[in-house]
């Protein structure tokens, strides 16, 4: 029985990602099944539903400086990445968060300008949610989703002997040991990923990638419930912190190349 369950989830796997390997600008292997003018399609609709349902900041000075930025940020793109139609949303929340929707739709909080308290460490924000872009992040989350679960689905009928009650169950202990043992530690991949690419992202446009670090620090001091690292979706503060002084030396380099070239960006808030 093992030993068939294996191997039918072997070969579902197998037929479903035959050929759909691709690599992220990190080296990294990549699962990629979905089509992104599909997922582009659904970024632009959810983004239009969030533009008409959530409360806009009307502030010219705010949406100007954080486009401004942005704007920075997605200039040093190139290829299908500069050629995409980035959009931007200020919403008026205190919550200090930001994320991008597939196709280059960004929505950035006001309350992230709490913690972000210059242009550098909102580009640091910003080049960050740029990398999910370009990395194809939502499109590989989206594959492997769909592969664990075809792999879960079939678990589960085998285990359950084909009744529904116990099929259930094994689905509902096999689903949650998917989401802990794949899905969240390859999320938790992505966002560093997404923190070393946005890094030198943010350098190439000339902001100073060392107060990305300050930027964590204050989102540490903001933070006060913490969360185990092993059941979040991102990594710690300390550990991100960690990563990017490591990365300092290369994304240095870039600015300092940025500055040569005349690149001094000035987001006035």
């Amino acid at each position: 029985m093992r030993n068939t369950l294996k191997y039918l989830i072997f070969i579902v796997i197998s037929v479903t990602v035959l050929g759909a390997c691709s690599t992220s600008s990190t080296g990294r292997s990549q699962l990629v099944l979905k089509s992104d003018a599909a997922l582009a399609q659904e970024g632009a609709r959810q983004f239009a539903i969030i533009r008409a349902k959530m409360p806009l900041v009307q502030d010219r000075a705010t949406i100007d400086y954080v486009a401004c930025v942005a704007d920075a940020i997605v200039g040093v793109l190139d290829g299908d990445d500069a050629a995409m139609y980035w959009e931007l949303a200020v919403i008026d929340q205190p919550d200090i968060n930001a994320f991008v929707l597939p196709g280059g739709k960004i929505s950035v909080f006001s309350g992230i300008l709490t913690v972000a308290e210059n242009q550098n460490q909102l580009a640091a924000v910003l080049g960050h949610e740029v990398a999910h872009v370009t990395e194809k992040h939502a499109n590989e989350r989206a594959s492997r989703a769909a592969v664990t679960y075809v792999g879960v689905d079939i678990a589960s009928i085998l285990l359950g002997g084909g009744y529904s009650d116990q099929t259930r169950a094994a689905n509902q202990a096999l689903g949650t040991g998917a989401m802990l043992g794949v899905l969240n530690p390859f999320s938790r991949m992505q966002e560093s990923e997404a923190d070393l690419v946005g890094l030198h992202y943010m350098a190439k446009a000339g902001f100073d990638p060392r107060e990305s670090v300050d930027l964590w620090q204050n989102m540490n001091e903001k933070n006060k419930t913490q969360v185990p690292e092993f059941l979040s979706t991102h990594p710690s503060g300390d550990t991100r912190i960690e990563s990017l002084v490591a990365a300092l030396p290369e994304a240095l380099a870039y600015y300092n190349e940025a500055k040569a070239q005349g690149k001094e960006p000035n987001c006035a808030q």
